[in-house]
């Protein structure tokens, strides 16, 4: 059974990290519902992207910025499906020390009071 794109055709302009909206629907590469963006965690100082939180069916989920294929005007594209993405932890540890520190920052950001 092939699989069936769900992705809007007209994703928009590409857009910046800086005006992507809490909300914004986000799709892996096929095509595939993946959540919503919750948050995106940058270095406010810097402008340094470090990701997006993830809302999705089964919790909060983490996806770097080199997991990020594309942030457009009404979609983001990411490269695994959502399943395939770490949840975000205080504790993360990984080979990958951005990944380490963008699974605990957004850690941060899922406890702190609202």
């Amino acid at each position: 059974m092939a699989e069936t794109n769900t992705a809007p055709e007209d994703l928009g302009a590409p857009q910046s990290f800086l005006v992507l909206a809490d909300g914004t629907p986000v799709y892996d590469r096929s095509g595939e519902p993946a959540g919503s963006v919750a948050h995106v965690l940058a270095d406010d100082k810097d402008e340094i992207f470090q990701g997006l939180v993830l809302k999705t069916g089964d919790g909060h989920r983490f996806a770097a910025a080199s997991q990020i294929d594309g942030i457009f005007e009404r979609a983001v594209i990411i490269g695994p499906p959502a399943k395939d993405l770490p949840e975000p932890s205080e504790n993360a540890t990984s080979d990958d020390s951005s990944l380490a520190d963008g699974l605990r920052r957004a850690w941060h950001w899922l406890v702190q009071p609202k």
